[in-house]
């Protein structure tokens, strides 16, 4: 991930920031450190162009002023980005204590949430400097923290759902019995470009008895007449993820295999009429999970049925039993019901959601009946 995740302006990120130390006094945390990745872009719009060792960190703290700890050498590139002009940089040089600098930000015997990709090197040196510290992991402590979308990211959302509903209709035409897997998912990977993702997280083409592996690893295995093929794929459009799934059969299926996709179709819908305010994230999945158990294949359902999605493909929320977070209008999810009969076929069918003031939304719009591909 590089350069500024959205065209956000830089009091667009100072809300962000505003909003995430609030956040972190209310979770009775005496700060946030943001390490490079998704969080430090979500908050700032700074995505240096290389993750080295040398220590970067943002530091939120309520009542203070948001500050940057940047490398010298990064200080630069790190001042044009677009939410710079809301925090204060402070660079060290070669040859520094880093974990000195950033100390002198901190409350000696706080209590701090960390962002989750920070290097344990990081972390163990400020733990050295101020041994009277502790931290929580940000997806344990805030794990809301980037969940609920405003009205900008929700159009970003949506513009990626599209270019993958796009992706979807070419993809539908190309041939696919008598091709490899790699093949058809290089196809995939050259339509998300050319609707517009700058950013390819995932190509999913998994045939036959390889769709009975949801996460299957793209292979050299040649696609079948016969075959049922699940269709997995998504990435960064600016900035912000699509994810969608589709099972397409090569040439005409069995009974069972249209009966299998009906019956996965038919939980999605059902996962999809679960989703309004105030609904607990588990009652997502239950909805579609009791569809798939009540006709008899619910040990083939092996996986939750949904997750958030934002400035990464994969986020908080959690569409899982035990998860009783509401649901909020703004938060966005997939809902991706799957049944997986192995050595034999499995099917799955995913649309992003987003919550409305009355119910849910899709943001992928392309069939959910069984389509036939050559």
């Amino acid at each position: 991930m590089t350069g500024t995740a959205a065209p956000f302006a830089a009091d667009d990120y100072r809300a962000r920031m505003e909003r995430a130390a609030r956040s972190a006094a209310e979770a009775g945390l005496a700060g946030l450190l943001v390490a490079p990745g998704p969080d430090l872009v979500w908050l700032t719009g700074y995505a240096p162009t290389a993750v080295t060792e040398r220590l970067t960190l943002l530091v939120l703290a309520p009542g203070q002023d948001p500050v940057l700890v940047v490398p010298t050498l990064e200080a630069p590139d790190a001042a044009k980005a677009a939410g710079a002009s809301a925090l204060t940089l402070r660079d060290w040089t070669d040859g520094k204590d880093p974990y000195a600098a950033t100390a002198a930000l901190l409350d000696a015997g706080g209590r701090f949430g960390v962002s989750d990709n920070a290097w344990a090197m990081h972390l163990l040196g400020l733990q050295k400097t101020l041994p009277g510290t502790s931290y929580a992991s940000l997806t344990e402590a805030l794990p809301m923290l980037r969940a609920v979308k405003d009205t900008a990211e929700l159009k970003l959302l949506a513009a990626a759902g599209a270019a993958a509903d796009a992706t979807f209709e070419e993809i539908r035409k190309v041939p696919f019995g008598g091709r490899r897997e790699s093949e058809v998912a290089a196809d995939l990977a050259a339509l998300l470009r050319r609707f517009g993702h700058s950013q390819v997280d995932f190509t999913i083409v998994a045939s036959g008895p390889n769709g009975a592996n949801p996460h299957h690893e793209v292979g050299d295995r040649v696609i079948e007449r016969g075959d049922m093929v699940v269709l997995d794929f998504g990435g960064l459009k600016d900035g912000y993820g699509s994810d969608t799934s589709r099972t397409v059969h090569v040439g005409e299926p069995s009974d069972e295999e249209r009966r299998v996709h009906d019956l996965v179709r038919a939980a999605q819908e059902a996962g999809f009429r679960a989703v309004r305010p105030g609904v607990p994230c588990q009652e997502v999945d239950r909805a579609a999970r009791a569809v798939i158990a009540d006709a008899g294949y619910g040990e083939y359902f092996i996986h939750r049925t949904g997750h958030g999605i934002g400035v990464t493909t994969h986020e908080p929320p959690y569409m899982i039993e035990g998860e009783e977070q509401a649901l909020v209008p703004g938060m966005c999810f997939s809902v991706e019901p799957g049944v997986y009969l192995p050595g034999r076929f499995g099917v799955r069918i995913e649309d992003i959601v987003t919550v409305t003031e009355d119910g849910g939304r899709r943001l992928n719009d392309t069939t959910r009946e069984m389509v036939i591909v050559d």
